[in-house]
């Protein structure tokens, strides 16, 4: 089942301002990615009264593309926060899972919590999505929010297809296959944000999770692009509500109007 919730914000001018984002992001986050290319050292810090929170990033990206959202997420102290780099070389994104299976494990270990909340941009959100489907995920995940993410496939930039990556969020791949198959007595929680100006995602809407078996809540953005999704402060804030509980993600008007 799907609820979709739309993100209110005036459509005039919208795909120019949003295009004008992108480059001011993409500058921001080129400086920043060097910072995010080692792995980050793992702090214990006070126990948290909500499950800790990993993030995964996006095709080609690393954990400083979530400098914003970290802190956002983690600022009064209620959620342990880490973000976790799977190797650049990945060409399989069912590996992937599998590593960050282990690394759930770990994390509830360490922190004492029985699940956690996955929050993944663009393909980390298709990782989180098949740990979660096909690996079991969902005992140890509560609730997977995905922004920008292929959940139908993707056909934007085909001369890529020779990237084992790129063919497998193709539309007709063997992972999306098995992402539409029954999925029944999944019990996490999904959250997709997707937007009519994320460029990546083709066709439009793509971004949204379309399975009958799955609790989603299809979360619409307007006027932000696809690199900005981690980073705009009204989604930032919206992902924070969407971890605290079921049909809190929609964007309030004191968002819209602290990013106008």
């Amino acid at each position: 089942m799907g609820l979709s919730i739309p993100m209110s914000m005036p459509l005039s001018g919208a795909a120019l301002r949003a295009g004008a984002l992108e480059v001011v992001v993409l500058g921001g986050h080129l400086l920043l990615y060097p910072t995010g290319v080692c792995q980050e050292k793992v702090v214990s810090g006070p126990p948290a009264t909500r499950p800790p929170v990993l993030l995964l990033h996006g095709f080609t990206d690393n954990r400083s593309v979530f400098v914003l959202l970290r802190r956002a997420l983690g600022a009064d102290g209620r959620r342990h926060v880490e973000a976790y780099n799977y190797s650049p070389f990945t060409v399989d994104l069912r590996v992937t899972a599998r590593h960050l299976a282990r690394r759930v494990e770990e994390l509830c270990e360490r922190t004492g919590q029985e699940r956690v909340d996955l929050v993944g941009h663009s393909l980390g959100g298709l990782v989180g999505r098949y740990y979660v489907q096909r690996l079991g995920g969902d005992t140890r995940v509560r609730t997977l929010v995905t922004l920008g993410t292929p959940h139908s496939g993707t056909r934007v930039a085909p001369f890529m297809d020779a990237h084992p990556l790129v063919r497998q969020i193709r539309p007709d791949s063997e992972v999306l296959a098995e992402l539409a198959a029954p999925a029944p007595g999944c019990t996490t929680r999904c959250v997709a944000f997707w937007s009519e100006f994320d460029t990546l995602m083709t066709p439009v809407g793509t971004a949204r999770i379309e399975h009958p078996d799955l609790h989603v809540e299809n979360v619409q953005v307007t006027g932000i692009g696809h690199l900005a999704l981690p980073a705009h402060p009204a989604v930032i804030a919206a992902v924070r509500r969407a971890l605290d509980g079921p049909g809190l993600a929609a964007v309030t008007s004191s968002d819209t109007a602290s990013v106008a």
